[in-house]
This record gives C-alpha cells, structure tokens and sequence, in this order.
C-alpha cells in the first residue's frame, strides 16, 4: 500500500503544469508560481470602466490566451453572453480567430457553465470567460474545473451598470489583475508610439502584489518593459546633436 501511494504522490507531482513565464523578471520574479499557473483560474479586469481601460484588459487577457495556445493545433474556448470582440485587434495580440471557439450564453450563468464545462473537458489550452458577475461559490467552481482539466481560466470581469469595482467580490481565484491604459514611451520623431498598460497584480496567492507599466501585447502575445527614461533623454540628446 505504502509503494502504491508513493507512486501515486510521484505521478502527481510530475505531471504539475508549469506556470507560463512572461519572461520579464520584474514580473516573474514577483509571482508566487514565477508564472502564470497553468491549471488555476486568474481574474483580470479594466482600471476603470472606460472603453479604453476595457480594450485594454480584453487584449491583456487576448494575449495570455495567445501564449498558452502557442502550439500548433492549439485552441481556446472564448464564453461571453454579447459577441463584440473585434477580431483584427485580438489577432494583433496574437490570438488569431482560427485558434478560437466562440461559446455565447445568455446570461453570466450560463456562460460560467459553458467555461466550467470547457475546462473539464480538458481539450483546450485555454478558456477565457467575460462576465459581468461571478461569487464566490462560481470562482470556486471555476478554480476546481481548471485543476481538474489542467487548462488555465482566464476570468475578463466586466464592469456592471453600477459601477461598482468587479473584484470587490471575495474570488477563489489564483491571481487577480487591474489593467489600464498608460501614455506611450516617447518617440525620437514626432508620432505614437506603441501602446502601454498599467498592470496591477492586486492579489495572488503565495505572493505580493505589485504595479508595473509594461508595453501592450505584440503579435505573439508578450508584454515588454519600456525604455528607461534616463535612454529615452540620451537618445533624444544624441538626435539633437545631430542636428545642430
């Protein structure tokens, strides 16, 4: 018996999903996991309820979604109760429409059902659900149903007519993110330079949380530091000398 339960323990601890790095140390470095856990369920949602702030956390869930269906023949499962993504943007940040399944309910309740039903079917690299109310009892559903499929739940919490922050709620969920728009890193020449977020990890388990500004998602979905000011002043000094 006790050989039986060793071998089980040791099945188990090697077939751990591993954490998707961002592979920027001041944000993995700050991660419980140093990653994104691939088998839990994290909740993201827009700084403020502006359309901008809510573009933003829609391609910041985009473009996690993207990286853990890197792979070939990879797809993700995308619940929602209103279809107004725009698919252009969301391929922009990696996550081209041929990768995704679109799952449409009528309601939050019944999209938190077709995500917890997708997560234990366990085929899909990633499921991604926008809603605008979940509890604590759905969170804890969710957070099981990703254990129990090995697939990471990507939670877009949307923001309620009420306005009332989404994750002043108790959640069961692993990591608990706020993203916003931020101004752009400045250009040598006049024009707009890509786009940055503010990233807020407001809770994580085994963890701190933190605030960075990062650069928007590329076209495979990775998040970058911006240029440190003291190299943005030195380039423009070098062009002004130029110049003159």
């Amino acid at each position: 018996m006790l050989d039986t339960l060793r071998e089980a323990v040791a099945t188990t601890a090697g077939s751990a999903v591993a954490a998707l790095a961002f592979g920027i140390d001041d944000v993995d470095r700050r991660l419980g996991a140093n990653g994104m856990d691939g088998a839990g369920l994290h909740e993201i949602t827009a700084a403020s309820p502006t359309l901008g702030d809510d573009a933003a956390a829609t391609l910041f869930v985009a473009g996690l979604a993207a990286r853990f269906a890197a792979a070939a023949g990879a797809h993700v499962a995308w619940a929602l109760t209103r279809f107004d993504l725009y698919a252009p943007g969301l391929e922009q940040a990696g996550l081209p429409a041929a990768k995704l399944l679109y799952l449409q309910g009528q309601n939050d309740t019944m999209a938190l059902a077709l995500a917890e039903d997708s997560l234990r079917e366990g085929s899909f690299a990633a499921v991604v659900t926008e809603v605008k109310s979940a509890d604590r009892t759905a969170t804890r559903r969710l957070q099981l149903a990703a254990a129990d499929g090995r697939t990471p739940m990507l939670l877009l919490r949307r923001w309620a007519r009420s306005r009332r922050d989404p994750l002043e709620s108790p959640s069961a969920a692993m990591t608990r993110w706020r993203i916003g728009c931020a101004p752009s890193a400045r250009l040598p020449a006049p024009g707009v330079g890509r786009a940055c977020w503010s990233v807020e990890l407001v809770r994580q388990r085994n963890g701190h949380p933190f605030s960075l500004v990062l650069e928007a998602c590329d076209d495979t979905g990775r998040l970058a530091l911006p240029a440190a000011p003291r190299h943005r002043a030195a380039a423009a000094g070098g062009a002004a000398s130029q110049a003159a």
